[in-house]
């Protein structure tokens, strides 16, 4: 997997309030990956928007879910501008396996949700 570079970052829209998050998941589809849970439904707008969730379910150390939110934010950023449809705004929720499995299975099951849930770039549908 390609690092992603800092125009691919730019493209990414991050989603920070409550009510996009709970937009998202009121009208989404969703698909669930060993390391992750995708939520996915139309933005608001041509740009593709991502958010992250990291419960204090997994881990009740702060360290701990950071590291897990740095590592899926991560990954998100190599796989989401490449290989998602843009005008589409996902959330990525963090399962336990999300801060030990290896990255780029991290970075797989992502692209297999995104392969899942239908939402693949049609002009760059290379795999993962």
């Amino acid at each position: 997997m390609n690092k992603a570079t800092k125009k691919d970052i730019e493209q990414l829209r991050s989603l920070r309030k409550r009510g996009d998050f709970l937009r998202v998941q009121g009208s989404g589809c969703k698909w669930v990956a060993p390391g992750v849970i995708m939520i996915t439904a139309p933005g608001q707008g041509g740009q593709t928007g991502f958010g992250l969730t990291v419960t204090k379910k997994l881990s009740k150390s702060a360290v701990i879910r950071n590291r897990i939110r740095r590592r899926l934010r991560s990954a998100a950023y190599d796989v989401l501008p490449r290989f998602a449809r843009s005008g589409q705004d996902y959330i990525l929720i963090a399962r336990l396996e999300s801060g030990t499995i290896d990255y780029e299975k991290l970075c797989k099951d992502i692209y297999w949700c995104l392969k899942r849930l239908e939402c693949l770039n049609e002009t760059n549908p290379h795999v993962a």
